[in-house]
C-alpha cells in the first residue's frame, strides 16, 4: 500500500494511504499501527490496533490501539473513500474528525452536497466539495452522527471554523489535501493549562 504523511497542526498526526487491492477495514489498521508506532517512537510490530468493544447492539469503527498489553491514550479517528483511507490520530481529549472525497465525486454525492449546503447560488463544484468535506468532518468530531443533519453544521466565512448551534464548542478547520483527494480535518484544540 502507498501512503503519505500529511501536514497536520501540531498535536495531530494523520496519513493517507491508498491501494485497491487492501481492504478498508486494513487499510485504517495498517496506517494507525503506523502513526501510533512514530508517535511512541516503537516499532509497528509491537503495537496491536482493533475496534472499539460494543457497549450495545451494533459495533463501533473507532479503533483502540494498545503497545506492550496497555491501551495507548490517543483518539484514532478515519475516513475512507474508494481505495483511499485517512488515519488520524491526537490526545484522547481532543474532539477530532476527518473527512476525504476524491476531486470527481459521483451524482448521488453531488446532490446530497447541493441538497444540505448553504452555499451560494454559481459556487463552483469544488466549493461544494470543499464545503461538504468541512461539513462532514465537523459531524465527525462533533460524534453524534447521523442525530446532527450536515445543513445544521454552521462554517465561518472563511470556512476554517466550523460548529453545530446546539453546542459551545468550535472547531478548527484545515484543509490537508493530498494528491486528487480532498481531506479536511476539524478539531477542538486542548485548553493551555497555565504553571502553577
Amino acid at each position: 500500500m502507498e501512503s503519505v504523511v500529511l501536514d497536520t497542526p501540531e498535536g495531530i498526526d494523520a496519513k493517507l494511504g491508498w491501494d485497491p487491492a487492501v481492504t478498508e477495514h486494513d487499510r485504517r489498521r495498517i496506517l494507525a499501527r503506523e502513526l501510533v508506532a512514530a508517535r511512541l517512537h516503537i516499532d509497528a510490530d509491537d503495537v496491536h490496533v482493533e475496534r472499539e468493544a460494543p457497549t450495545v447492539f451494533g459495533h463501533h469503527t473507532h479503533l483502540v490501539a494498545s503497545a506492550n498489553g496497555q491501551v495507548v491514550p490517543f483518539t484514532i479517528n478515519t475516513a475512507s473513500h474508494r481505495a483511499a483511507t485517512v488515519v488520524v490520530i491526537a490526545d484522547m481529549a481532543m474532539p477530532l474528525g476527518v473527512d476525504i472525497r476524491d476531486l470527481l465525486p459521483d451524482e448521488q454525492a453531488k446532490s446530497a452536497m447541493h441538497a444540505h449546503s448553504h452555499l451560494w447560488e454559481g459556487a463552483s463544484e469544488l466549493e461544494f466539495l470543499n464545503h461538504w468535506t468541512r461539513v462532514q468532518a465537523v459531524l465527525a468530531a462533533d460524534g453524534r452522527g447521523m442525530r446532527v443533519r450536515p445543513e445544521n453544521v454552521r462554517l465561518d466565512a472563511g470556512g476554517t471554523s466550523g460548529w453545530v448551534p446546539d453546542r459551545p464548542i468550535h472547531y478548527r478547520i484545515v484543509d490537508v489535501s493530498r494528491n486528487a483527494f480532498v481531506i479536511t480535518i476539524a478539531y477542538a484544540p486542548l485548553p493551555v493549562v497555565a504553571a502553577s
